[in-house]
């Protein structure tokens, strides 16, 4: 997953740090979700940025101090963000914190945007510092910075919520697979086939239902053709050391 995301973003993050972003992921759609459906709130869907009076938000950042990120620079990401949490993530269909190697933290550092985990570049820093003489090209320098900035920490947001989106994605698919091999070579369709077996002796029966919980053992019982499937499980369930794989 590490070497996934490295190839999409060229960031080097270890699990820790994905599930870390990804808790502030998710914790940034739960704030922005739930401000348009306040009356004092509007979305700006083009702009990703959420308009609000001064007391609206003072008194929403009261209770969610997270939100002064989102105050000042919305979140034009949240399409995305809408696709990868839109559905429950532990409800069968995909539990993408535990793919990260356990829960998300229920302590979440702040929101800030995504990019800046990355160093700030010096570059800025000297650029300013050329100018530095004249107050006019300091002030339009800062300002085109500042904006340059915004932009670039705009498109690493993009990139690494498309990034996650996709994984998420593919693991989806990967989840789909296995629940429909599953559902393919289940447990009661061994069972089925094993009762119409004739002249099984019952310790090889029950020593096939509990073989079952193998799951690759299920399949390769219901791939065999019906006279192979008896040689099969003597093989498996009538060894010398009476022992089951």
């Amino acid at each position: 997953m590490c070497d996934d995301f490295y190839k999409k973003t060229s960031l080097k993050w270890d699990k820790e740090q994905l599930k870390n972003r990804y808790g502030v992921l998710r914790r940034q759609y739960v704030l922005v979700k739930s401000l348009p459906d306040r009356s004092e709130f509007s979305w700006n869907e083009s702009t990703g940025v959420i308009i609000g009076t001064d007391e609206a938000w003072s008194d929403f950042t009261k209770g969610h101090p997270d939100a002064e990120t989102i105050k000042a620079s919305g979140c034009s990401i949240y399409k995305q963000l809408c696709t990868i949490f839109s559905e429950p993530m532990t409800n069968g269909k995909h539990d993408y914190s535990a793919e990260l190697g356990g829960q998300v933290p229920s302590s979440l550092p702040s929101l800030e945007p995504l990019s800046r985990i990355q160093e700030e570049s010096s570059s800025s820093s000297e650029e300013v510092e050329d100018v530095a003489d004249d107050p006019d090209a300091v002030q339009l320098s800062a300002s085109g910075l500042i904006s340059s900035r915004k932009r670039g920490r705009r498109g690493i947001d993009d990139a690494i919520a498309a990034a996650i989106l996709e994984m998420a994605a593919a693991s989806k698919l990967r989840t789909a697979a296995v629940k429909q091999r599953n559902a393919r070579y289940s447990i009661p369709s061994c069972i089925k086939e094993l009762d119409e077996i004739e002249g099984l002796e019952e310790r090889v029966y029950f020593a096939a239902v509990e073989l079952f919980n193998n799951p690759n053992a299920r399949e390769i019982f219901l791939s065999l053709k019906g006279d192979k499937r008896l040689t099969w499980l003597h093989c498996k369930c009538v060894a010398p050391s009476n022992a089951l794989e």
